[in-house]
């Protein structure tokens, strides 16, 4: 099948008429990171699930707090998706890869993992992977409780259509905390 059509002319076409021979459309190329982002748009990666601190807990001035998060795809990873487009498909997994935790009375500190449950066993220890000490206590800040936010950094490797990358998504979770001081009677 072929289309006929007409042009200006030209140097190269006096006569004005081109025959165009039709065949399949070209198929536009498909861009592997679109494609590696379309598969993260359509994972559902959440802030931090916060085991500890809890928002009913009641915590002490001086008493090591440990701190950690429920590992879940959606909230830890590992979270697996592919996006397929043009005969390409990409697949993405993404993982947290830190936690930065803000606590309320001015410290920040990063975790690289989930951190560790607290048992009774360990008593007054300091958590091994994740944790912090108040020196104060909350009750002159906001509602008598510290603002706590948990930031995790997603990292998200792709591959597919012949290439590869890294793309980094950003989530956070708040709790408001509430830190009291035990006080001796004699």
């Amino acid at each position: 099948m072929y289309f006929y059509g007409c042009t200006d002319g030209g140097q190269n076409n006096p006569d004005g008429f081109v025959v165009v021979p039709l065949g399949k459309p070209p198929v536009p190329q498909v861009d592997p990171r679109v494609l590696a982002q379309r598969a993260v748009d359509s994972m559902t990666l959440l802030g931090p699930d916060i085991a500890s601190p809890r928002a009913a807990g009641k915590y002490t001035v001086g008493v090591p707090m440990w701190m950690w998060v429920t590992q879940s795809a959606t909230t830890y990873g590992p979270n697996t998706a592919s996006a397929t487009a043009g005969g390409v498909t990409v697949t993405a997994t993404a993982e947290v890869s830190k936690i930065v935790w803000s606590m309320g009375d001015g410290v920040s500190m990063t975790c690289t993992g989930p951190g560790t449950p607290y048992t009774s066993s360990e008593g007054m220890a300091q958590s091994p992977t994740c944790g912090h000490v108040y020196s104060k206590t909350s009750a002159a800040a906001q509602n008598g409780k510290f603002p706590v936010t948990a930031t995790s950094t997603w990292t998200i490797n792709w591959r597919g259509g012949g290439q590869a990358g890294q793309l980094t998504e950003v989530r956070q979770t708040n709790v408001q905390v509430a830190v009291g001081e035990v006080q001796v009677v004699r």
